[in-house]
């Protein structure tokens, strides 16, 4: 496919402040998300609240894509349309998670690289003959005493690379994801620092692997303290740095940039957006790709009952009109509110 086409794609999807829901949590990580709601994780009651979310009415308005797993771009919603029909029938462009997981780095203690490669180039196919029109593959890299290091760093950037280069000959647009990790306790110097090196071996490896950056969407984390780190800086300062890193590290040719939630509460992540988006001097439009920060709300309100559907449509619609208003950078109290 030719680049144009691919950059149209990525480019309808953050167009007018759109962004993302991420719905591609694998089987195990979708039951823990039940389990805690009391719901059994069955292949019935996966459909169903996945169909609620892609049956929501008005979401196409501030969805403009959304990431499937493999059990759910075989799906079909109640009336029997496949979900990347729906979906696309609405103007969302249908994804697809095509990474098979974190896996131990060999020689790295304590470090991951993603595995999924071998048959990529088959999967990606069927996939496209599915409906899907862009994927998505994470990278996770943890932050402590030298680390990550620059093996893990760049084996990372390496793979992340070769699969975005087999997307783009599919005519899929690649998500690139590499998530420094926010779960341990360090400061919001040292995921600066993380960040940094982790999109500069990344954006040189795409480029050595001559992927067409203007066909890609990056997806990034906030640059952001972590979780036991006692300095939890101001929604201000975390802009202020995210900013500075990604126009450092970050071509303006990429199209777009959605950043994951990292294990943000809902409302931690629609504020620190919206400040990023405060901020003027950048190339590209700054939007989400969520999962659980668009869901958490959504879950509670369903419990796996047919009388929470709509409440959960409610709370679903109401978490993504929040993010694109941060997308916009509108969002406040009255946004929040539902004013």
């Amino acid at each position: 496919m030719p680049t144009s086409e691919l950059n149209a794609i990525a480019a309808s999807i953050v167009a007018d402040d759109r962004g993302i829901l991420a719905a591609d949590e694998s089987t195990g990580t979708i039951t823990k998300r039940f389990d805690a709601i009391e719901v059994e994780s069955t292949e019935p009651n996966r459909r169903a609240y996945r169909d609620l979310l892609f049956t929501t009415e008005g979401m196409e308005e501030v969805i403009g894509g959304v990431i499937l797993f493999d059990e759910t771009i075989r799906q079909h919603a109640d009336d029997g349309t496949p979900f990347p029909a729906l979906l696309a029938a609405k103007g969302v462009v249908p994804g697809i998670k095509v990474d098979l997981g974190a896996h131990p780095l060999a020689g790295a203690p304590g470090e991951t690289i993603t595995d999924g490669l071998d048959g990529l180039r088959k999967r990606l196919a069927e996939y496209y003959e599915l409906g899907a029109r862009f994927a998505k593959w994470r990278a996770t890299l943890s932050v402590g005493e030298r680390l990550p290091s620059r093996y893990c760093v760049r084996v990372n950037a390496q793979a992340l690379a070769r699969y975005a280069a087999l997307c783009q000959e599919a005519g899929i647009v690649p998500i690139v994801e590499p998530e420094v990790l926010m779960d341990t306790d360090h400061s919001i110097d040292d995921c600066y620092h993380a960040t940094a090196r982790t999109l500069q071996a990344l954006f040189s490896e795409l480029g050595a692997q001559r992927v067409d950056l203007e066909g890609i969407l990056l997806k990034p984390n906030m640059v952001i303290p972590g979780k036991g780190n006692p300095d939890q800086a101001t929604p201000e300062r975390i802009a202020a740095a995210t900013l500075h890193c990604l126009r450092r590290h970050v071509p303006a040719s990429v199209p777009g940039i959605v950043f994951l939630s990292g294990g943000q509460s809902e409302v931690e992540a629609t504020v620190n957006l919206d400040a990023i988006n405060r901020l003027g001097g950048r190339p590209w439009p700054l939007s989400f790709s969520y999962g659980r920060a668009l869901q958490g709300s959504a879950l509670k309100a369903w419990w796996g009952e047919a009388s929470g559907v709509t409440a959960a449509q409610g709370a679903f619609l109401h978490r993504a009109r929040c993010n694109a208003a941060a997308a916009g950078g509108r969002y406040d109290a009255n946004v929040e509110g539902g004013a």
